[in-house]
């Protein structure tokens, strides 16, 4: 089996009106379908839903279901907030420090922008609580090919030692030359 790509990646929401509103005004993002049902069609569970999709560039699609009947939305308190988030690509570190400047004049708090050497990134949450990621590509082939070179070995020694490996210390310690 090959994929072929991801379909769409869905989350909940609290308000799917609001949560499309806010998407298209802060990060362009067009709504490009609205699915409701009554009972959910796998499992003909009642449950009525609105499923909301949004256009995320590139064929891919960002999805929210606000489903009202349901015991009010949640995060997983054992898992910090920076670990489950959505990341986004944009073209360049300029349009990403744009979107930084835009998001706090729209009273947003952003959290950025953050080198990791290979991309450059702002962090801030939605409406819903969802961590979001803009990130900027800054990687050089030959940045990439040192990563090649060092994944297994870094996966093998993290899943006997449960330690941070230093293979790639470079990205966030600043000795990249």
């Amino acid at each position: 089996m090959n994929i072929k790509k991801i379909h769409h990646v869905a989350y909940r929401c609290r308000d799917a009106k609001e949560t499309v509103e806010w998407y298209h005004k802060h990060l362009d993002m067009d709504f490009i379908l609205a699915i409701g049902e009554n009972e959910v069609p796998s499992t003909k569970e009642p449950n009525p839903y609105m499923h909301v999709f949004l256009d995320a560039g590139g064929g891919n699609v960002l999805a929210f279901f606000e489903i009202p009947n349901s015991p009010e939305m949640g995060k997983d308190p054992n898992t910090p907030d920076w670990v489950q988030h959505i990341a986004f690509e944009v073209d360049g570190v300029e349009i990403l420090e744009k979107a930084k400047t835009r998001l706090q004049e729209a009273g947003i708090d952003v959290i950025g922008v953050t080198n990791h050497t290979i991309f450059k990134s702002i962090y801030f949450f939605d409406p819903n609580g969802h961590r979001l990621e803009l990130s900027a590509n800054t990687k050089t082939a030959e940045m990439g090919r040192m990563l090649d070179e060092v994944k297994w070995e870094m996966l093998n020694e993290w899943a006997a030692t449960k330690r941070a490996p230093e293979h790639a210390k470079w990205m966030h310690d600043g000795t990249y030359d």
